[in-house]
């Protein structure tokens, strides 16, 4: 099978999420955006919080950024 010839990375996937040292994968929460006003101080700061992302999606992440692993 021929391998591509210029891999390129999915600039909106490495603006979303991020690579730990030791391979996973982390994204940042919804809703931190804006309204805050409304929201609560607890609420707000475990959305400031990073995720790790699950092993399905983490895979389709990691294919669409070829140079970060």
């Amino acid at each position: 099978m021929r391998r591509a010839r210029n891999q390129k990375t999915k600039k909106s996937v490495a603006k979303r999420f991020k690579i730990t040292a030791k391979g996973k994968v982390l994204r940042s929460r919804a809703g931190r955006r804006h309204l805050l006003a409304g929201k609560s101080s607890k609420r707000r700061r475990s959305l400031g919080e990073r995720v790790v992302v699950g092993p399905a999606d983490a895979h389709r992440v990691l294919l669409s950024l070829p140079f970060s692993h």
